[in-house]
């Protein structure tokens, strides 16, 4: 109650012509973030989004340059109003509360233009030139390169095979071992980098009358786009069949058409290591945060994982373990 009477009068501060307005405000739930969000409505049809973070998460702090720049650059995400870095809290415009996820259960033509719209969205990001990149570097999270990748990897036999599958040590030391893995991290570290979002799923894209936005893009770093392309086509959170990948990987390529050959190879390599980040983080998040309601989400993570393991040579004995889970 004290939190909220004093977000309530900060927000008056800042906002001085809804000072004799009837203020009120609402948590939002939001994922598995350290941050607090709220709702600051001000009367019908007038509201802003108040977010709440702890300093101790550098991340936090990248946010808000992070979305001035994608505001600059005309790519769709919230503008921030205003920015208290001593208070940790941010106001930025509501978009609303109906992300892509909740369009899940609606038929594939309602779903269509709101997936295109997203990966119009995330295209701009992966089109920006070098010299507009340098732009926003220094704010910037450490860009993917061999060592993340395979922390990645590292992520996933930790939290999810051994800390919720309860996998013996040795089996995982075997595992982190195999040649494929480090090979695989070292080829995915050779390839060009462009910007991107780092967890695009359907969670963190906002539908605005019918447009895609991008939200919680604070790990934003230089990587493959087939890496954003991979978590929002295999995003555990909702299901999409392979001829609807399909056809939204032809609506991307249609205007950003592949810079080498190796564009299918890529989508399913970044596809195995997002999957492997997503399910370490379920792991981690639902047994060591408490946020249990993540651990739903493991299955349909792993069997997506199967599938797309189970032709990379080098990577059978993984293989025939995911079978067996």
């Amino acid at each position: 109650m004290i939190l909220s009477e004093n977000l309530l009068r900060q927000t008056r501060l800042r906002f001085p012509r809804f000072e004799e307005a009837k203020v009120t405000i609402t948590p939002i739930e939001k994922g598995g973030s350290g941050r607090k969000f709220y709702r600051i409505q001000f009367s019908p049809g007038q509201s802003v989004v108040l977010v709440k973070y702890s300093r101790e998460q550098e991340e936090n702090e990248r946010f808000v340059a992070i979305a001035r720049f994608l505001t600059a650059q005309e790519i769709r995400a919230p503008r921030i109003h205003f920015h208290d870095p001593a208070e940790g809290l941010i106001w930025m415009e509501d978009l609303g509360d109906r992300d892509l996820w909740s369009y899940r259960e609606a038929s594939w033509p309602a779903r269509r233009p709101l997936y295109q719209s997203a990966l119009e969205t995330v295209a701009k990001l992966h089109r920006l030139p070098e010299t507009v990149v340098r732009q926003i570097q220094p704010h910037l999270s450490a860009r993917f390169n061999e060592a993340l990748y395979r922390w990645e990897q590292g992520y996933f036999l930790e939290h999810c095979l051994g800390r919720h599958f309860g996998i013996e040590g040795e089996t995982l030391r075997q595992l982190a071992a195999l040649p494929a893995l480090k090979q695989i991290a070292s080829r995915l570290a050779k390839f060009p980098r462009v910007l991107v979002h780092r967890d695009l799923q359907s969670q963190n894209l906002i539908i605005r009358e019918g447009e895609a936005y991008l939200i919680d893009f604070q790990g934003m770093r230089p990587g493959l786009a087939e890496y954003d392309l991979a978590s929002l086509l295999y995003d555990p959170y909702v299901c999409l069949t392979s001829k609807e990948r399909e056809e939204l990987l032809r609506y991307y390529q249609a205007d950003n058409p592949p810079s080498d050959d190796a564009f299918a190879e890529k989508l399913r390599l970044c596809a195995m290591q997002r999957l492997m980040q997503a399910l370490g983080a379920y792991g981690y998040l639902g047994l060591i945060k408490g946020k249990t309601a993540f651990l739903e989400h493991i299955p349909a993570a792993l069997s997506s994982l199967g599938t797309i393991v189970a032709p990379i040579d080098g990577l059978e004995k993984l293989g025939t373990l995911l079978r067996t889970l």
